[in-house]
């Protein structure tokens, strides 16, 4: 069994590329002249999302070169490194926004609301577009997935920036804009927390979650010619494809073909039952080593 791979649009990528890079530009310019800390923060958010389509986009054409002699498994987990590095980034952006919120909640400064208010609608324009071109391949990719995530919180953001800036037209309240970033800042840390988790547990090869032992061992147990499973390692390589490996003990010595009509039928129903794509069965006879399902 060989696991699949989600082709992403590079054209839709592109598209999205240029359109971050826009609004970061114009961001920055009028965070600078406006003085407002809460459109520097999506700025700095849009910037992060350039970055984050960039590697995507590189990531993605690295995970479908083909396996060699140097790299027998490819690229695969080219996009789980790619998410790790999105999310940790967003993560320590989201601290640095909120010291300096902190900072400027108690030293609050008058703040063109003006640039606040058109740069954080222009913002809301264009990564609404960004989120309808790139939301197809969220579904089936987890780096494109933690994309999706920097974008649709861009959308949240800009919206929360144009709110406070229609509060410091109208009443000057300037303390908001700090407030505004603070809040963006914490959404940025618990949306991010549970990608970078994920990526984590498939580069450590951790057992997946969904993924239950006891009932494999006792699916391959149930063939009548095997006596044992033992020394299991189950993880994933990339985000869709589980491999296992296991030894097997067979109750007598048969011949190489007989084992492989056994395998044929496990690989079937460890496909069928537990998704699982790739198996390596190590199969023994009589061998003297240690039967414990995991292997210290």
């Amino acid at each position: 069994m060989s696991g699949h791979h989600h082709n992403v649009s590079g054209k839709n990528l592109f598209i999205t590329i240029v359109l971050n890079i826009i609004i970061t530009i114009s961001q920055i310019i009028g965070g600078i002249f406006s003085g407002s800390l809460s459109l520097l923060s999506d700025a700095m958010h849009n910037f992060s999302d350039v970055l984050a389509l960039v590697i995507a986009y590189i990531a993605n054409k690295l995970a479908t070169k083909p396996n060699s002699k140097s790299k027998t498994f490819g690229y695969k987990r080219a996009e789980i490194l790619a998410t790790l590095f999105n999310t940790s980034m967003l993560i320590g952006i989201a601290i640095f926004i909120i010291i300096e919120a902190f900072h400027k909640f108690y030293h609050p400064e008058t703040i063109k609301s003006i640039w606040v208010i058109g740069l954080g609608m222009l913002s809301i324009i264009l990564n609404t577009a960004s989120v309808l071109l790139v939301k197809n391949d969220s579904h089936e990719n987890m780096n494109m997935k933690a994309v999706y995530l920097h974008l649709v919180t861009d959308v949240m953001t800009s919206v929360a920036v144009v709110g406070g800036g229609f509060l410091m037209y109208h009443f000057g309240i300037f303390w908001i804009d700090p407030l505004v970033s603070a809040i963006i800042a914490i959404y940025l840390i618990w949306a991010s927390y549970g990608l970078m988790k994920n990526s984590i547990v498939i580069l450590m090869q951790f057992t997946p979650e969904n993924v239950d032992i006891n009932k494999i061992v006792e699916t391959i147990k149930k063939e009548k010619d095997i006596k044992n499973i033992h020394h299991v390692h189950i993880w994933k390589l990339n985000e869709h494809q589980i491999n296992l490996e296991a030894h097997l003990d067979f109750n007598k010595d048969i011949s190489l073909s007989e084992s492989n009509k056994i395998l044929e039928i496990l690989e079937t129903k460890l496909h069928n039952n537990f998704n699982i794509e790739h198996t390596t069965f190590q199969c023994e006879y009589n061998r003297k080593d240690s039967k414990k399902i995991i292997a210290q």
